[in-house]
């Protein structure tokens, strides 16, 4: 299915019919990836007295109960409400599902015991004048990564001036394949999600950083349509969907 959009009075050709799936999916298992020192995701069918919520315990239907956290647990989108005293819900702010985006791929440098990822690395690697999202995938990019268990691991991170720069080129959706922007242990000071959002100077309550995507190796570098589906939560951060689709 072909269609047309047109973006800052450029006309684009997406088929709709090849979405590319950049999510993680959540699952009850230890394997499920995980972050933030907490335990896997449960799924388990509610239970009253004798009954089971499962068809294949003489239930006539599968009926579960899904405990899960956001953050720590899959693919999810976050508004400034996650860092703010005051509360901003995603399904509030979250308004613009589709936009143009820019893939890029970079790999982390060594600093000191981190790996980091700086503002001449987003500076070489974006390309596209129009974007409205990017999206990092850090090498080594292994399918691990939808398993990964990330607590103490000090994984990389973006430094303040790359999320500054990124601010600066008018990118209001930031989407990384790692379980935050921020270094693991920085004594809460979170300076990237903080400069990306502007806060609390001027504050852009409207954009919003995804993290734990997982964006696989056939998928090239470059531009594409996003669509960044949340679910309608009323909290700081909701599962997601980012789907791309292929500019013809």
């Amino acid at each position: 299915m072909i269609t047309t959009i047109t973006h800052q009075g450029k006309s684009y050709h997406v088929d709709l019919s090849k979405p590319l799936d950049i999510s993680i999916p959540l699952r009850a298992s230890a394997n499920n990836v995980n972050a933030w020192y907490i335990k896997s995701p449960k799924i388990e069918p509610v239970t009253n007295g004798d009954w089971v919520g499962k068809v294949s315990e003489g239930a006539s239907t599968n009926f579960n109960n899904i405990l899960f956290n956001p953050h720590g647990h899959g693919t999810h989108t976050e508004c400034v409400g996650h860092i703010t005293p005051e509360s901003h819900s995603i399904n509030q702010t979250l308004k613009h599902f589709f936009c143009i985006t820019e893939v890029i791929t970079i790999q982390p440098k060594k600093k000191n015991e981190d790996y980091i990822i700086d503002k001449d690395q987003i500076a070489q690697a974006l390309t596209s004048p129009v974007a409205e999202a990017l999206i990092i995938r850090t090498l080594p990019n292994t399918k691990d990564k939808c398993s990964k268990q990330y607590s103490n691991t000090n994984w990389p991170y973006l430094t303040e001036e790359a999320a500054i720069y990124i601010r600066e080129q008018s990118i209001d959706h930031l989407l990384i394949d790692l379980p935050s922007i921020d270094k693991e242990k920085d004594d809460g000071k979170l300076v990237a999600h903080k400069a990306f959002w502007n806060y609390p100077t001027a504050t852009r309550y409207h954009a919003t950083i995804t993290e734990m995507v997982y964006v696989k190796n056939k998928i090239p570098d470059g531009q594409y349509l996003l669509n960044l589906m949340i679910a309608p939560f009323e909290n700081d951060a909701s599962p997601s969907k980012p789907i791309l689709y292929t500019i013809l």
